[in-house]
């Protein structure tokens, strides 16, 4: 049977709900709804859904505070498209770094919406080049840290276990599969993203900054994404496949 990719849409606004979810339903979407974190929360324990678009003003737990929570919680995989009623590219830039992975201010097209949900679902599937090949491995070492394929994780020496949210797993990934090699910003967004989403240049920078934090890596002296000004960034640290430790 074929899979009908299943999106929750998290938002106050009983109109916008009703909207979105008819108008994804239309056209060829499953679409559920939640008010709030405590009916998402309770939404996600008994269902599996592809993607959530999640409302950033919200009373209670606003979207930033969900998003946190859910990068950091078992549905850390689940792609997410924040929404907001204001444009100010500071919300935008806070969104992107709890970790969503699309970004759309109100008011909006629900054609522009749809659009959005497929472009973040492509994306989250699409595989870095070289992937075929270094996923035999299953975990990819390098310095101080191991990446676990299959979990979608790093693994420090100690084998603390650090989540990575579903963008910063794919801008690793390429890094890991091109080390060594300087690649500039639009390499970047095509490799990770692609080009059909309306992303905003600061999108890979911040990326870049969020997985530095993640490896400790400090954005001064870095060991492992380097800077090379007026270029790009270079991942400078060799890469083996490794068996996975018991």
């Amino acid at each position: 049977m074929e899979h009908v990719d299943h999106i929750l849409i998290v938002d106050d606004d009983r109109e916008i709900r009703e909207l979105l979810s008819s108008y994804l339903k239309k056209n060829g979407l499953r679409a559920s709804v939640a008010a709030d974190g405590r009916q998402m929360r309770s939404f996600l324990e008994a269902n599996a859904v592809d993607l959530i678009v999640l409302d950033l003003m919200m009373p209670g737990d606003d979207g930033l505070v969900l998003c946190r929570e859910l990068r950091a919680g078992k549905h850390k995989a689940i792609p997410i498209l924040m929404l907001t009623a204001r444009s100010d590219e500071t919300d935008r830039i806070i969104g992107l770094e709890m970790g969503a992975d699309d970004y759309l201010a109100k008011p909006f097209a629900a054609r522009e919406l749809l659009a959005r949900v497929r472009a973040v679902l492509r994306r989250t599937r699409m595989l870095p080049p070289n992937l075929q090949i270094s996923e035999a491995g299953q975990v990819l070492a390098f310095g101080d840290w191991r990446l676990d394929t299959v979990g979608r994780h790093l693994i420090d020496r100690q084998g603390t276990e650090v989540t990575l949210s579903g963008a910063e797993y794919r801008l690793l990934r390429v890094f890991i599969d091109h080390p060594r090699r300087v690649l500039n910003r639009d390499q970047l967004l095509n490799l990770t993203q692609g080009r059909d989403a309306d992303l905003f240049d600061r999108s890979i920078d911040l990326l870049v900054s969020r997985l530095r934090q993640r490896l400790g890596d400090d954005a001064r002296e870095p060991t492992y994404i380097k800077t090379v000004r007026s270029e790009g960034y270079v991942f400078s640290v060799p890469v083996e496949i490794s068996e996975p430790r018991p």
